[in-house]
This record gives structure tokens, sequence and C-alpha cells, in this order.
């Protein structure tokens, strides 16, 4: 039985389906190698399926015939793709399990679990000073994570200083009393903290909207609060563990203000609102002395 022609419908289905793989810019010549009974004379670097994969059918078998060689040499490159294939997909998943493994060896991830510190915890909500911010915001490292997989990479190739390299050196050793002077940490308390957070606020460039923020990520802390203070709890004291008047002072106008909003306000009662006088009192009111004093004399 003859084997059934290649088609512009299969071309299409193998180059979608390769336009994901990780060897899609790795010469075809040097993937050939690796098949067997198949070559691809061309050695150019930039001979590879990259250059073929965005192409139609016919566009594709142009470039063939361009570059010197045959129309049906694409049959030859779909069969190099398709085999490839079968196991670069094994390949990827390893290679995906390796990085897996790597992420459980960063040493900084290792001390964010330990010490029970959130990886999504936004770096906006640290003490990092804008240099560090900055660099934080363009090479889009949003979250502790994000910083942690970073500087892992960049420690050996770059070299940073200020913030952060504090908070570098902080989680790369496990450094408690450095950590909770840029995170809402409390030194011998695992994870963070809404008044830690807020003390942190107190003392930024933008107090208010700082604390709101902190009241988005405290959300179920937040919560609890409002619902103690709704009981009658004195809600204050939840600043206590911060061992520091000073610091109490600055973060309870932050936490009121969070706990009970201007807007849930409690709406005036009707005894605060003098009530309308109806039609008929209106009518009355002239006669009311008379009125009385014929009560009086009844």
């Amino acid at each position: 039985m003859s084997k059934a022609p290649f088609t512009s419908s299969d071309w299409n289905s193998l180059r979608t389906a390769f336009a994901s793989s990780i060897l899609v810019d790795t010469p075809l010549c040097s993937l050939a190698r690796n098949l067997d009974g198949l070559a691809w004379a061309d050695e150019d670097e930039g001979e590879t399926a990259a250059r073929y994969i965005d192409l139609e059918f016919e566009e594709a078998r142009a470039l063939l015939v361009k570059s010197g060689q045959s129309a049906d040499k694409l049959a030859t490159l779909a069969a190099i793709l398709s085999e490839t294939l079968a196991f670069d997909a094994p390949f990827g998943e390893m290679l995906e399990q390796s990085k897996a493994a790597e992420a459980r060896e960063n040493p900084l991830l290792k001390t964010l679990s330990k010490l029970s510190i959130p990886e999504a915890f936004p770096v906006t909500l640290t003490v990092l000073g804008p240099d560090a911010l900055e660099f934080c915001r363009l090479e889009r490292l949003p979250t502790l994570g994000a910083f942690a997989a970073f500087a892992q990479e960049m420690a050996e190739k770059i070299v940073v200083s200020g913030d952060f390299r504090r908070l570098l050196n902080a989680l790369s050793q496990l450094d408690e009393e450095v950590l909770a002077s840029l995170l809402p940490y409390r030194k011998g308390v695992k994870g963070l903290h809404l008044a830690e957070a807020l003390v942190q606020a107190a003392r930024s460039a933008t107090p208010a909207a700082r604390a709101a923020e902190a009241g988005v990520w405290f959300a179920e802390e937040l919560t609890a609060l409002r619902a103690e203070a709704a009981a009658g709890g004195r809600i204050s004291r939840h600043l206590a563990p911060l061992g520091d008047p000073a610091a109490e002072a600055l973060a309870a106008p932050l936490l009121k203000a969070l706990v009970r909003p201007a807007s849930s306000s409690p709406v005036p009662t009707a005894a605060r609102f003098p009530r309308k006088e109806g039609w008929g009192a209106r009518i009355l009111r002239p006669f009311g002395p008379l009125l009385r004093s014929f009560h009086r004399h009844a």
C-alpha cells in the first residue's frame, strides 16, 4: 500500500504542535542526527523549525525551493518534526520536574516556608526603599516568591546593594531581626501580621493608602476584628503584641479607620431627627392653649 501524500492539513497540524516545542530553535541537522533514517543536509545554525512553522504549506515549499532544495523536502522536514515530538514531550516533562526540584532547593524559598511567610506577599507592602522597589518593578518581581526565585539566579551574576541586598541576606541567613525591619514580620512568631503592617504604613509617605492595601491583604484578620468590634470588643488590644507604646500609637488610628470605616458609620436613629408634624397637628396648633386649658378644667 502506497503511503498517503503529505497534505496542507497535515502540515498545519504538525507546525501548530511543534510551535510550543522546546526544540523549535534547534538546528534541523542536529534533530535529524538523533533520528534513524532521516537527515537534513543544510547545517546552517539558522536552519531551524522556527524558520518554517510560521509559514503556510505552499509558503514553506517555496522557501525550500528558494534555498536550493526540492519542494517535496517538506515531507522530510515534517518527518523530522513529527518524530522529534515523540520524545520532546517526555523530555519537556522531565525539564519541568527539574525546574520544580530546583525551586524546592532554593534556600530563600525555604526560609519563607519555614517562617510561614507567603510567597505571594506583594513587595509593595514591604519596607524596601525606592531603589529596590524600582528594581523589582523593572524586573517584574511583584511578590516575595518572585524576588526569591530571581535572587537565587542572579546572586552570583549581578552585584546588588541597599535594601535588595539586605532582604536577600536576611532570607539567606534566616535573620529574623532584619526581616522584621523590612516586612510586617514579628520576630519569634511565624507569619505576617496586620499590626506590624499598620505601623509600617504609618511611617510611609502615604499612610492611609498603604493601610488600605494592607487591609486587603489581611482581609481575613480584618473581618474578624470588625466582628469583634461590632460585638463590643476592644480592638486596641490587638496592637499590644507590638510591645512598643509609640508604635501602638502610630497604628491605632489606622486600625480604627479600617475596622470602622466612615462609610459604615451607624445611620442616625429616629430620635436624632425631629418628627415630622402631620397636617392635623398643623391645623390644631393655634388652638393649643385653649385645648390645654380645657383639659385642666375638665
